[in-house]
């Protein structure tokens, strides 16, 4: 800043003051006094060098600081902190190379003095005329087993078959009784009873003019598809005090067959063969 000297005191006056501060000072502290204000003679000024002086600028004034902060009673009776190293940087895991069991070492084979090199000696086998016989005692006994097993069954079958007619033939052949003819069973259902057995309901016809009297019949059934040499379905008899000529009745009666309920055949595909035992 450029200021100016004070030709009466000679001291610096800023440029913004249009008169020394000091001197303006004293001449109002003499007036306020009543005495005269002595004015100094006026001695040449030196001449004022051009350059300006350099006055230095004021010192900075510190900037006021905030108050430290007080600790809190946690923190001054807090136990003090355990300090730990910091942890290592943790390292890649790379498995271990796998562990393998070493080889053992395979001896050398050396055969005994007379065998050929190279080889161990062969186990001995059978011949091939005995493996041969073995074999065909083994076929025979097979073919024997299933002879003997298909005659056995063959005769239970028949025997059971013959236990199930009761008296009554199983063979389709000519009729005995002369009345046979006139008498026909008819309208065949096989049904169950209450007791679950089976049991045939029918019609039995008399074709005849004549009334017949105390008729005692057995009646085999067969299935319409079956063969001669086949097993019957079942029997069943019938006994009629009396039927009149051209007359017909319904009869139920129990029927003996080895077969269930379901595997009975169907009413259209039932045939009845009729042997009277009475008149």
């Amino acid at each position: 800043m450029f200021n100016w000297i004070c030709p009466e005191c000679g001291r610096d006056v800023p440029p913004s003051a249009t008169e020394c501060r000091f001197c303006a000072e004293r001449k109002k502290a003499a007036e306020t006094a009543g005495g005269t204000v002595e004015t100094a003679v006026p001695v040449a000024a030196p001449v004022a060098d051009p350059t300006p002086a350099y006055s230095a600028p004021p010192p900075a004034q510190p900037m006021p600081q905030p108050p430290a902060p007080q600790p809190t009673y946690a923190q001054q009776y807090a136990p003090p902190q355990p300090q730990y190293a910091p942890a290592p940087p943790q390292q890649p895991y790379y498995p271990p190379p796998p562990q393998y069991a070493p080889q053992p070492v395979q001896q050398p084979y050396y055969p005994p003095p007379g065998q050929q090199p190279g080889y161990p000696p062969a186990k001995a086998a059978l011949p091939t005329w005995a493996m041969a016989l073995i074999f065909g005692l083994g076929f025979i006994v097979l073919i024997g087993a299933v002879f003997f097993g298909y005659q056995h069954m063959g005769k239970g079958s028949q025997a059971e078959a013959t236990s199930a007619t009761k008296g009554g033939t199983t063979t389709r052949g000519n009729p005995t009784n002369p009345l046979q003819k006139y008498i026909e069973v008819v309208g065949i259902r096989l049904v169950e009873d209450q007791k679950h057995k089976p049991e045939a309901r029918f019609i039995v016809v008399n074709h005849s003019n004549a009334e017949l009297a105390d008729l005692d019949a057995n009646v085999t059934l067969w299935a319409s598809t079956s063969k001669s040499d086949e097993e019957p379905v079942g029997t069943f008899s019938f006994k009629l005090d009396s039927i009149g000529g051209n007359e017909s009745k319904e009869i139920t009666a129990p029927l003996n067959t080895k077969l269930k309920i379901y595997e009975l055949p169907d009413w259209q595909n039932a045939t009845a063969e009729v042997q009277l035992s009475k008149p």
